[in-house]
């Protein structure tokens, strides 16, 4: 479908229409159903916890990644270097958001890379723009341009169906995944935008061989909600009664963790902060991943970039979710999710 108005500025509504969609404090969250055994008495010390864990060969100082957001434009550009360098300062993955507009444009980011040379860096790409035609070699250059650790396809039909220039054909996205998998010269992670992934879907990955998958359940920016307040009122009141479609993030979760080993599961959908991440590793994620916090603490409202902020943002992160093993009484991340394992009785 031909776009009705340009990329660059619907990608740009789309950073200031996410940027405004903060989960207020005051509100619940699904995740505010999950508590965490309290121990009075943990044999640990806070000051050198271990929340350390390796992924794609690369070790992360802490179970985190900042998730796709953006791409396309040089507002985008300018947010993904200093997440990149920010990400690689506190030894988090970094995904990007879809590489396809820069690509057809002949815009390297070549420089993420190199601004992020020690963590995993996932590069982007939607599924129904790999089943197109030449989905393939446009994948590969995604991968190529930043040398990618690994590559996410995003599967988004809801915020696509609404979306006037998205993508409504999604005949064929399965088998385009499965080539990927087969072709490509990095691993493949499957990831939704925030509607989350079932099991049933989880499991048909799975059984075409992916391995990794971001769960991305209901709970942070709601996609759908943008793109119909992108539109006309009357466009907005036909798709109202679809825009809390999805499933929660531990649903989400804990119907990802029952497909088994050895798959790797990425919990996004609106974590607030390292107890929220925390709680999604003790319900079965292997690390948790944030966006739109991220974006708020980096750009203010003026649209000016905040490098300390975005610092604060990550250190204070990181903190709180080393102070939420400690008053589990554990020391390490390892013991974390033994004790998990135990009480959650998922399927390891």
């Amino acid at each position: 479908m031909i776009d009705k108005i340009p990329a660059a500025t619907r990608k740009n509504a789309h950073l200031d229409l996410a940027k405004k969609a903060v989960p207020l404090d005051h509100m619940p969250h699904p995740l505010d159903a999950i508590t965490l055994p309290y121990c009075a008495l943990p044999e640990a010390n806070l000051s050198t916890i271990n929340i350390s864990t390796s992924w794609l060969g690369k070790q992360l100082q802490a179970p985190l990644m900042i998730t796709g957001m953006t791409g396309g434009t040089s507002r985008a550009r300018k947010l993904n270097q200093f997440l990149a360098a920010a990400a690689n300062k506190h030894g988090i993955a970094l995904g990007i958001g879809s590489q396809r507009a820069s690509l057809q444009a002949s815009e390297s980011q070549a420089e993420l890379r190199q601004l992020a040379p020690d963590i995993p860096l996932i590069g982007n790409i939607g599924g129904a723009q790999l089943a197109a035609e030449g989905g393939l070699a446009l994948a590969q250059c995604a991968i190529d341009d930043i040398h990618a650790d690994a590559l996410a396809i995003h599967i988004n039909p809801l915020q696509e169906a609404i979306q006037p220039e998205g993508d409504h054909d999604w005949h064929g996205v399965r088998a385009a995944i499965l080539a990927a998998k087969q072709t490509l010269s990095c691993p493949i992670l499957v990831k939704e935008v925030g509607a989350g992934l079932s099991f049933d879907v989880v499991d048909m990955l799975a059984s075409d061989g992916i391995e990794m998958i971001d769960v991305a359940g209901k709970g942070g920016t709601n996609w759908a909600a943008v793109e119909a307040a992108r539109q006309t009122p009357n466009a907005s009141q036909l798709y109202e009664p679809f825009l809390d479609i999805g499933i929660d993030l531990p649903d989400a979760i804990r119907g990802a963790r029952q497909v088994g080993e050895p798959l790797f599961i990425i919990a996004s959908g609106g974590i607030r902060h390292g107890m929220d991440a925390s709680r999604c590793l003790w319900l079965g994620a292997d690390i948790a991943g944030i966006a739109g916090g991220a974006l708020r603490a980096l750009e203010d409202e003026n649209g000016v970039c905040h490098e300390s902020r975005l610092d604060d943002y990550l250190s204070d992160f990181i903190q709180q979710i080393k102070l939420s093993l400690f008053l589990t009484g554990n020391q390490s991340i390892t013991n974390f999710r033994k004790m998990a394992r135990i009480c959650q009785n998922y399927v390891d």
